[in-house]
């Protein structure tokens, strides 16, 4: 049997009546809204870009320009908290928030690679606009440098990228 609510909605094939509560809605022609790609922006980003549970995250260049809401999905995320650029332990990954200006990216990276554990990474941070943009291209050779390769850009926040860079994984030799 029918829900008493619905019961006289449906007659049968090729008949279309509104259900009780939706009279003067149009419920065949409502759009849907867009499904939205949880892993493009914002908290989905965290876990697209490799962060993990009880990671240690060291991060550097950070002002207050800084997007706090992805530094918050980042401790939500890792449960822990972000440890600043005084922490003298080893690192799974390190954020880096660099504006064009900041000086040489190149040895900034080297510096980041130093402080990684092994299998790390960098999320290299960069303004989207603003006259602080990094150039792409300043980027992949920095990143040659420190001996890392890009491994994906994301949209982190509103305002700025997320360049996740990676050191080549050795091969064994037996």
């Amino acid at each position: 049997p029918l829900h008493p609510t619905l019961r006289g909605w449906w007659t049968g094939p090729g008949t279309r009546r509104e259900p009780p509560n939706q009279k003067g809605l149009d419920t065949v022609n409502t759009p849907v809204p867009p499904p939205v790609d949880p892993g493009t922006s914002g908290a989905g980003v965290v876990d697209r870009l490799g962060f993990a549970r009880e990671q240690v995250v060291q991060e550097f260049g950070y002002d207050s320009d800084a997007d706090d809401e992805f530094r918050y999905a980042v401790e939500d995320h890792c449960g822990t908290e972000i440890e600043d650029d005084d922490y003298t332990g080893g690192a799974d990954a390190v954020l880096l928030w660099w504006r064009d200006g900041d000086g040489d990216l190149g040895d900034a990276l080297v510096d980041m690679v130093g402080v990684l554990d092994d299998g790390g990474f960098v999320v290299l941070l960069t303004p989207k606009v603003s006259g602080d943009e990094v150039d792409p291209s300043d980027i992949d050779e920095a990143a040659v440098t420190a001996g890392l390769h890009p491994a994906g850009t994301f949209n982190a926040a509103t305002d700025w990228r997320a360049h996740k860079l990676v050191a080549p994984r050795t091969r064994v030799r037996r």
